[in-house]
């Protein structure tokens, strides 16, 4: 029997929450919403001061041109505004619209039904485990990228 690998096994995971986020009800409200628009809005919300583009890839672990793409569409879309920033003129600040606080409770609804779809069955101390091996894995791969 072949040895189960990590890789494959986390994609699979992930294509299945993704197709079940495409069902959210957000998401059938507005064409070209992703699970990443998401979770930018609900981090933006968590913040206390300003958030920039930097603090974005930092938080997702994505690039700087991936984050960009990312922003213009949601800005396209009306849920993001970027103003000049009050400290630096160089930076631009990400301020979410009414229509993004609008998709935020929404949201947040979904995202609590699939946390409880997702952890239906697992322990605690199960859901403990798990979350240090992602945490582990998570610094594999980032220390692999300090090496390349």
């Amino acid at each position: 029997m072949e040895q189960r690998r990590i890789g494959p096994t986390v994609r699979r995971l992930n294509n299945i929450i993704k197709r079940e986020v495409e069902k959210s009800t957000v998401k059938q409200e507005i064409d070209n919403l992703t699970g990443l628009h998401g979770w930018v809005i609900r981090y933006i919300v968590e913040q206390e001061g300003s958030v920039f583009q930097r603090d974005l890839e930092k938080r997702f672990s994505c690039r700087r041109s991936t984050m960009s793409n990312v922003l213009s569409l949601m800005e396209k879309n009306g849920l993001i505004v970027r103003k000049v920033s009050e400290r630096d003129a160089r930076l631009k600040e990400i301020v979410l619209t009414e229509c993004a606080l609008r998709v935020h409770e929404r949201a947040h609804a979904d995202m609590l039904r699939m946390e409880q779809v997702l952890s239906e069955g697992i322990s605690p101390e199960e859901l403990e485990v798990f979350f240090r091996v992602a945490d582990k894995i998570r610094s594999n791969l980032e220390g692999s990228e300090k090496h390349d």
